[in-house]
């Protein structure tokens, strides 16, 4: 199959729109000067439930449609496999946000290195939920007069929604050193820059291999799931520590509205 460089393109934007999205958690510092513990952690719950509804309604469904479960099976190993390999080859390598302004361009290589490897299964999700495009029969929404598809469109706007809650954690400790506000947007967006090139190599090697497409739908499923376990989660209870129950109503809270978010994806 070859690809078309319209169909590349798009798949690109759609990525590049989840990596703007982060820099919309920069824009409360444009009104406030710090932002509310309980909205934090309930963003966070927010983030997790939509990621955890997308992949079981979503990532998991579709694939069980396109293949067998074991090929599923497999994807879902290697997609959590790829991120603790991750997380063991970013540990020690500090890239909190307050080394960014002042970073050099080996730095900032080495920064959006480690980037990469933390927010490509986030591009790769993205990547993967266009598998039918440009495919006859498979349910689409038109989208600027092109039929994308429903999962796609799902997928696309879930990320967005859960890089949010990223773009306030990046740009809290910014907003400390005096950061002007419209750098806070731009460093937000910086630490999603990977996902766009994620989405991109995901989309072209299921449509290329259409036999492992379900193990590629797996793979997004088991890397998003294993994201929020192992870091979304933490992140909210670590930030809710001052809060009654240490925050726990609060997450649930967003988990709820997360997956609630989400519901409409298991129906079509």
């Amino acid at each position: 199959m070859t690809l078309a460089l319209s169909e590349l393109g798009f798949v690109f934007i759609a990525g590049l729109l989840t990596a703007c999205a982060t820099g919309i958690g920069a824009l409360p510092f444009f009104f406030v000067d710090d932002l509310n513990v309980r909205w934090n952690v309930a963003l966070w719950g927010v983030a997790s439930g939509i990621m955890l509804s997308a992949s079981v309604f979503g990532l998991l469904s579709e694939g069980l449609a396109n293949g067998a479960a074991v090929d599923l099976a497999v994807g879902l190993v290697a997609g959590v496999l790829l991120v603790v390999a991750a997380h063991a080859l970013i540990e020690g390598y500090d890239v909190h946000p307050r080394k960014y302004e002042e970073a050099s361009y080996r730095k900032l290589l080495l920064i959006l290195g480690v980037l990469t490897v933390h927010s490509f299964p986030e591009g790769v999700a993205v990547g993967v939920s266009f598998a039918e495009f440009g495919l006859t029969g498979a349910d689409t929404v038109p989208v600027l007069g092109v039929g994308v598809p429903v999962l796609a469109a799902f997928m696309t706007v879930a990320i967005s929604i859960h890089n949010v809650p990223e773009g306030v954690a990046v740009s809290i400790p910014l907003r400390s050193m005096g950061v002007p506000n419209w750098k806070l947007v731009w460093w937000a967006v910086f630490s999603s820059l990977p996902q766009p090139i994620g989405a991109v190599v995901a989309f072209s090697f299921v449509s290329v291999a259409r036999d492992l497409v379900a193990a590629g739908f797996g793979f997004a499923a088991g890397a998003m799931i294993y994201l929020v376990v192992s870091e979304f989660v933490p992140e909210a209870l670590d930030l809710g520590r001052s809060l009654p129950g240490r925050g726990r109503r609060e997450l649930l809270f967003g988990l709820a509205v997360g997956f609630a978010l989400m519901i409409p994806l298991a129906f079509v």
